[in-house]
């Protein structure tokens, strides 16, 4: 089967990745999609809103968060896999660290592999190149349980990118295209407040630099708290303001929980950006 993640990445068009977390402790919607039921009907809402990838994760990142063993991550993500990419147009993409469960999750549908810990795992790139999927790589300081004690940089924008190049070349050298490569600074994982609203002033920069497309996630994130004081549930106009200003400065994918205000927040802004008046066949209408 065609890979359908791949001619998405060749559009023009900014592509919105909805968030299911089939885990019980995920930093804002954990427990709300653990049943199979739930996953499947919140999958079809956000496709109904316009996502364009589905996002499926078994094990939380959140700050804190404890590892989760092998199995149990397959027995969350796999059946809701199975089930959403015979039911959906839509591609499914794998967000876990497990070589195993790479493997799994591609046999049972998904066609992306999100890898917080950027491929490092013993076996990752391997199995990634042998599944011939798109990757996504992201920076992480440490591991989750610990990342956020004492996050520490000389020089946070070039040590990310750095570590970014390094896992872009170990891909290179596995034999995956660099077509297939997205890269992600890893907003919130083993950063401060000032370290993070750096890297998102230079995801431009980085793009340029690394030759990649780029994934941002910034939904509901804590620096929208440190920043404004919003609890978790209050973050929706800062989560659209910093994933419109990321597509802005050249994202590609913006992983996010609100799928429909964030499409319509996007596609708002592309159709200024691409307006051409002499060609345009939307006439202007009277209110």
């Amino acid at each position: 089967m065609a890979n359908l993640v791949r001619p998405l990445l060749a559009r023009d068009s900014a592509l919105i990745m909805g968030i299911l977390n089939v885990t019980p402790d995920s930093f804002s919607d954990g427990g709300e999609f653990h049943s199979l039921d739930l996953a499947i009907r919140h999958a079809e809402q956000m496709v109904a809103d316009g996502a364009d990838i589905i996002d499926v994760g078994g094990e939380s990142t959140r700050p804190g968060a404890d590892p989760v063993e092998r199995q149990e991550e397959l027995d969350r993500v796999i059946p809701v896999i199975e089930c959403l990419s015979t039911r959906f147009d839509v591609p499914i993409s794998i967000d876990t660290q497990k070589p195993n469960v790479m493997h799994e999750a591609v046999k049972g549908g998904a066609q992306m592999i999100n890898d917080v810990n950027g491929l490092r795992a013993e076996g990752a790139v391997a199995i990634a190149a042998k599944c011939d999927v798109p990757v996504c790589l992201m920076h992480m300081l440490d591991i989750p349980k610990k990342m956020q004690e004492k996050p520490d940089y000389n020089e946070v924008t070039t040590e990310v990118s750095s570590f970014l190049r390094s896992r872009i070349d170990a891909c290179l050298a596995s034999g995956i295209d660099n077509a297939d490569i997205l890269i992600d600074p890893g907003i919130g994982f083993g950063k401060t407040l000032n370290h993070n609203l750096e890297l998102l002033n230079h995801v431009g920069q980085m793009i340029e630099d690394l030759g990649c497309e780029m994934l941002i996630g910034v939904s509901r994130k804590s620096l929208i708290g440190m920043q404004l004081g919003r609890e978790v549930d209050s973050r929706l106009p800062a989560s659209l303001g910093l994933a419109v200003q990321a597509v802005i400065k050249g994202a590609k994918i913006v992983r996010v929980h609100d799928v429909l205000e964030t499409h319509d927040a996007i596609r708002m802004i592309e159709a200024v950006r691409n307006y051409d008046k002499p060609n345009n066949k939307n006439k202007d209408k009277s209110f």
